[in-house]
Formats: structure tokens, C-alpha cells, sequence
């Protein structure tokens, strides 16, 4: 954690000063922030902590697993990787190499459609959801974590994404409400849900090389690797969802940057109505909700 010529931290404040120092000698944007989270996660206490507990005696295997913490950060890995796990809408999710890490934009998916869920129980009492790439399950969890009475089914294509949250769904105590398996976005499922929701991979091919590091070298590609327009998984999405759709179901998308428009016309050509356009913290617009087109429906069923 130091180098040579210096004394081994021995209480907790010293231990965090001297993880700062040495992430803001590596020039990192977030050393600060870094540093903090790392010793307070790794050390078992709350940040305050840091400074009203400072003197705190700094145990051996503390200072064990900050010093390897602390190379591995200089080495690049991200700081929720470095500790397994992120938090998301108020869920601490374990992470592996199979998901992405959970992030604040993707938040802006649950409030779209934390109102479309409680109408639908408000209604029926209860609502179904399909989570379609769901990485460590934080979409589904969060939804079924605010509202009891609803349930989701999570598939992705990865086996080990699936073991993962299914590991997160137990230790959040929401085993009974989310279930998950091992599929191909909607192919072979014959239930209908009241609500699709996905965080699909949607950057372009091409600009994959422009992504951080800690993001290129962390990240699995399958979750990031759009094709070449970005738009492979949306036009799969929308071929399929239309018939997995109850009557009255919506279905939500998480988008990149740019891309309204273009999801908004795949998703009209297969029968669906945009009801709502979401912007993230950013003002970006991140967040598309739809309605499969009540005509469309009606057609489908020869009426």
C-alpha cells in the first residue's frame, strides 16, 4: 500500500490517506471517491467512519486486502470490480465477468416504468415481467424489490449472467418473485407478460474502440457489442415482443445516445405506439416506453 521507505498505515485513517495519495499520484479523475469507497468497504465500516473513527487500529488482513485492492486499481480494474459487487436503486448486486456493472443511468429505466407496474396491480392485481439481457438482474430485482405483487422472469444468453442474478434474487430475498433463465432474448417462451422491459447491447461495432479501458478490459463484449448500427438486439426485440404481449402490455428500452428516432421507427413498424420518451441525470434521452398498437392487436386476433 506504501512504498518502501514509508510505515505501513496502522490505524484506518491513516490507511485511507494513504490509498488517496497514492491513486491521486497515479492522476485518477475519481481518487478521491475511490479511495474512500475501497477502505470503507474493505475495512467493514461506513465512510464517515473514515474520519470520526479514524484512529481505529488497522488489523493485518484489512491492510492485506487494501494493498492488493490498491494494485489492482493502479492496474485499472474499476473499484466495483475490485470489490464484487455495485449497488443499484438501493440493491447491493454481486457482480462476475458475465454482466455489466449496473449503472445510474439504467435507474431511469425503473421510474419509467415503476408507474406502469402499479397501474397494471392497481388493475389486476399483479404484473408479470419479462427482463430480456439481464446481466446481474438489476432491472428485474429492482422492480419486484419495490412492488410485491409483481413477478419477473430474467433471460439471457449467458449461463453464468443467469447464476448470477439468481445468486443476487436469493441474497436480496426475492427468490420468489424473480425467477430466471438461460435463452435467446424471447425465443421459445410461449407466455405473455404485462411488461417487457431490456437494457439491450446497443453500441455500434465500430465505436467500441473509443470506450474506456476499464470498461473494453471489464465489461463482457456480448453485453456491449450493438452491431454495426447498434441496433441488432432492438430489431430482434421488436420482432419478437409483439406476441409475448398481453392486451394493454407495454414494453420498455433502455437506448443509447442518438438512437430515439431510430428505435422509435423499428418499434412503429412492428405495431407499437411510443408513449414516452425518458431523459438520464444527463438530459440524454435513455429511456423508451411503448404500447403495442391496439388495431394491430385487434388484427392479429381476426376481430
Amino acid at each position: 500500500m506504501t512504498r518502501p521507505e514509508q510505515a505501513e498505515p496502522a490505524t484506518l485513517g491513516e490507511a485511507w490517506l494513504a490509498v488517496r495519495s497514492a491513486l491521486r499520484s497515479a492522476k485518477l479523475e475519481t481518487a478521491d471517491l475511490d479511495a474512500r469507497m475501497l477502505v470503507s468497504r474493505l475495512a467493514g465500516v461506513e465512510p464517515h467512519q473514515l474520519v470520526t473513527a479514524g484512529e481505529t487500529p488497522l488489523t493485518q488482513p484489512v491492510r492485506d486486502r487494501l494493498g492488493k485492492a490498491l494494485q489492482d486499481r493502479l492496474g485499472g480494474r474499476p473499484v466495483h470490480r475490485i470489490l464484487g459487487a455495485r449497488e443499484f436503486y438501493g440493491l447491493m448486486l454481486g457482480l462476475s465477468p458475465a454482466t455489466l456493472e449496473p449503472r445510474p443511468d439504467t435507474e431511469t429505466l425503473i421510474e419509467a416504468v415503476l408507474p406502469v407496474i402499479r397501474e397494471t396491480i392497481a388493475a389486476k392485481g399483479r404484473c408479470s415481467i419479462a427482463d430480456l439481457g439481464i446481466g446481474t438482474g438489476a432491472i428485474g430485482l429492482a422492480l419486484v424489490a419495490e412492488c410485491p405483487n409483481a413477478s419477473c422472469l430474467g433471460i439471457d444468453i449467458s449461463e453464468e449472467a443467469v447464476e448470477t442474478a439468481l445468486k443476487n434474487a436469493q441474497a436480496l430475498g426475492l427468490g420468489e418473485q424473480y425467477k430466471a433463465i438461460q435463452g435467446d432474448w424471447l425465443s421459445g417462451i410461449e407466455r405473455r407478460f404485462d411488461l417487457i422491459v431490456s437494457n439491450p447491447p446497443y453500441i455500434p461495432t465500430k465505436d467500441l474502440a473509443s470506450l474506456s479501458r476499464e470498461v473494453i478490459d471489464h465489461d463482457p463484449m456480448l453485453a456491449l457489442d450493438g452491431g454495426a448500427d447498434g441496433l441488432d438486439a432492438y430489431r430482434i426485440i421488436a420482432a419478437q415482443a409483439e406476441a409475448r404481449l398481453v392486451e394493454e402490455g407495454r414494453l420498455a428500452l433502455e437506448i443509447g445516445i442518438g438512437q430515439s428516432q431510430s428505435v422509435t421507427a423499428l418499434f412503429a413498424a412492428r405495431g407499437f405506439d411510443r408513449l414516452g420518451v425518458f431523459a438520464d441525470l444527463g438530459g440524454v434521452d435513455r429511456v423508451l416506453l411503448f404500447k403495442l398498437r391496439a388495431t394491430r392487436r385487434t388484427a392479429e386476433q381476426g376481430i
